[in-house]
């Protein structure tokens, strides 16, 4: 059965770490990162190859990224924004940054070299045509 699979690496739950990862952000001048929520994703399959639909809101083409390295297909975004306010004496300054990362096995018959990425309106479509497929061929054993 070829279809695309959603790849998830393990994480080990690092209590510790995690925690001064965002204490710290409090102490410093770093603004904290935002592990934003992996994007609603649909995907289908016809004749010809894969569809891929990544909803992304907020997002401009310039902000994601995606690659494919052997069988796997990564989509990604960082983004950093920030902002400036001076009002009645006061200063505001707020930074924040957002990133994600989701992953997909490809299956065999993906043809790497034709797809195809565009980006409308928040929603990031992939086209992927399959490969043509190799046919099973017998082979003549001979009498040696």
């Amino acid at each position: 059965m070829n279809s695309l699979i959603n790849y998830k690496p393990m994480r080990a739950f690092d209590l510790l770490g995690d925690f001064d990862h965002v204490l710290g952000s409090f102490f410093t001048d770093r603004a904290p990162v935002w592990k934003a929520p992996a994007p609603a994703v649909n995907i289908r399959e016809d004749e010809k190859g894969y569809f891929l639909e990544a909803e992304l809101p907020g997002l401009t083409q310039k902000d994601v990224d995606v690659r494919v390295e052997d069988n796997l297909l990564t989509i990604s975004s960082a983004k950093t924004e920030e902002a400036e306010e001076k009002k009645d004496g006061y200063l505001v300054r707020e930074r924040s940054r957002s990133s994600f990362k989701r992953s997909f096995v490809l299956p065999r018959n993906v043809d790497r070299e034709s797809i195809s990425a565009k980006f409308v309106n928040g929603l990031l479509i992939l086209e992927m045509q399959k490969k043509k497929e190799d046919k099973t061929r017998s082979i003549e054993i001979k009498a040696g």
